[in-house]
């Protein structure tokens, strides 16, 4: 039977990321029907190439947010799903699930619309639960309650593109992250690129090509190579792939080496991975610091800078515990 799903993740890059889990096993489940994504405006390039995916919706929240919800809302109802999954907590999505016109509306209790679900279930962070678990909650009782882990797919001519990178042994580094106190500081950075006699790649979003400069100029390997301002987030999903290691932060690119099952070693300044965001490719490490601080976690996203003032959660972590590649 044929059966039309709607998606609506409309957070971060990495919430994206983590969703596509959802559409792998609903796919697995309902090979013949047409399952559909809502992100907002600049995730979905992503999803690109995906075969399982009928159709990406896209909410515009920086130009004329409001007016494009309800043009959302609007896309939504004459889709006529059979089935609704919010994944988002906050009442923007939720007014468009309350809105939709699904037969079955699924989705965690804390948004302020889960009244109008027909399946509610508790969001908690903390227990050690990942995400992807969380998440798969909302379609257990369509689906069953294994976990499947999340993918992307480069297209051939994403992959061809990182070939050329791939011909001498390599790492990735990916220094950024939207929230400052989740990135690991510039000297560790450097210190990192320092200990690797082979090529470097920092990787990331345009606007952290500065970042990557500045990592450039104070690191004594002369094989660093930013490649920010000119991969996409698929070409580099590519490229991380095949890497002898991708250090990354708590944030997005984390996510991409799950998603491609690339080897990972994971920091974790301002966060812990307790809150269910930790990588979850075969080969996988989590560095943090050794030190007990009473102030760590200071909260779920992190901070623009340290609550305290010292950073010290960034600033103690060892990179002499980074096993050797």
């Amino acid at each position: 039977m044929s059966l039309k799903f709607l998606i609506i993740q409309t957070s971060f890059l990495g919430d994206v990321i983590l969703a596509t889990a959802l559409i792998e096993k609903l796919n697995t489940f309902y090979p013949d029907s047409e399952i559909d994504l809502l992100v907002h405006k600049g995730n979905e390039l992503i999803l690109s190439n995906n075969p399982k995916l009928n159709e990406v919706l896209i909410w515009d929240k920086k130009k004329s947010k409001y007016r494009n919800l309800f043009r959302i809302i609007k896309q939504v109802k004459r889709n006529r799903y059979d089935y609704l999954i919010n994944l988002h907590r906050f009442g923007s999505s939720g007014l468009i699930s309350f809105l939709s016109g699904a037969k079955f509306k699924s989705g965690f209790h804390n948004n302020p619309f889960s009244f109008s679900y027909t399946h509610k279930y508790k969001h908690l962070i903390g227990n050690g639960r990942h995400e992807v678990e969380r998440n798969q909650q909302l379609i257990a009782f369509i689906t069953d309650p294994d976990f499947a882990k999340p993918k992307l797919y480069p297209s051939h001519d994403d992959i061809g593109l990182s070939l050329k990178y791939k011909q001498h042994k390599y790492i990735c580094i990916a220094p950024g992250s939207v929230w400052a106190t989740k990135r690991l500081p510039l000297d560790k950075w450097v210190e990192i690129c320092n200990g690797f006699q082979g090529n470097v790649y920092i990787v990331g979003a345009p606007n952290e090509q500065g970042l990557a400069l500045e990592i450039i100029a104070g690191s004594e390997n002369k094989n660093i190579e930013s490649l920010c301002e000119n991969f996409t987030l698929l070409q580099t999903a590519s490229l991380m792939k095949d890497a002898l290691m991708n250090y990354v932060n708590d944030s997005a690119p984390l996510h991409i080496c799950s998603a491609m099952n690339a080897p990972c070693t994971a920091f974790y300044c301002s966060t812990v991975p307790e809150f269910g965001f930790g990588p979850l490719s075969d080969e996988a490490e989590i560095i943090q610091t050794e030190l007990f601080l009473d102030c760590k976690p200071c909260g779920i996203h992190g901070f623009m800078k340290c609550p305290r003032g010292h950073f010290k959660c960034g600033h103690t972590i060892d990179i002499n515990n980074l096993q050797a590649v």
